[in-house]
């Protein structure tokens, strides 16, 4: 299993619209993305360093798994 990277939510985020989705709005300092097909909508913190439990849940939501999200980053 491949180790979850430190990252900031704006990486998330781009890393996400990679994946197909793409930026509906932003509330504060959390960034709401969604896919259509199959559909998935995800919240995203703009914080400079995300917790692991956060990324692990977005990922959850996403639908993706670590390594396709890893790649996603490269």
């Amino acid at each position: 299993m491949t180790k979850l990277p430190v990252i900031s939510g704006r990486e998330c985020v781009k890393a996400l619209q990679r994946a197909g989705f793409s930026v509906r709005r932003q509330e504060g300092s959390h960034i709401i993305l969604r896919r259509d097909l199959p559909f998935a909508q995800v919240v995203v913190p703009d914080h400079k360093e995300l917790d692991r439990g956060t990324l692990r849940a977005i990922l959850r939501h996403a639908g993706l798994s670590t390594e396709e999200f890893v790649e996603l980053l490269r």
